[in-house]
């Protein structure tokens, strides 16, 4: 059974960079959230942390997550990422409703990549 792809950035930025890496992100958002398959795209930044920032992404099909991960908004999405403190983290989860269980329950499997 194939599911939508959860799609995760975890980011830890020097503090004198936060707003320049804030601001590029925020510029790319919209654009990331017309790609084809694109379900949500959202950007936080830690209450504990305000120098750990998430871009959390729901991509549906999987076929639609890789064109993104070559098209030249990601590239521009990682060369802003030259601004971090500590080397990202991507998170890919696959998503799926198993047959029989209700529509607010999900399983799911998670690779991280770094």
């Amino acid at each position: 059974m194939l599911g939508m792809i959860l799609f995760i950035i975890r980011m830890k930025v020097l503090s004198e960079k936060r707003k320049e890496l804030s601001q590029t992100i925020s510029s790319l958002i919209g654009s990331i959230r017309t790609e084809k398959g694109c379900q949500r795209c959202n950007f936080f930044q830690s209450m504990e942390d305000e120098n750990e920032l998430c871009l959390l992404e729901e991509w549906d099909p999987q076929e639609n997550l890789n064109s993104y991960l070559k098209s030249e908004r990601f590239r521009v999405l990682r060369g802003a990422m030259n601004l971090l403190q500590e080397p990202y983290e991507m998170m890919f989860h696959t998503v799926f409703h198993p047959a029989g269980m209700k529509d607010n329950l999900c399983a799911g499997e998670s690779r991280i990549v770094q």
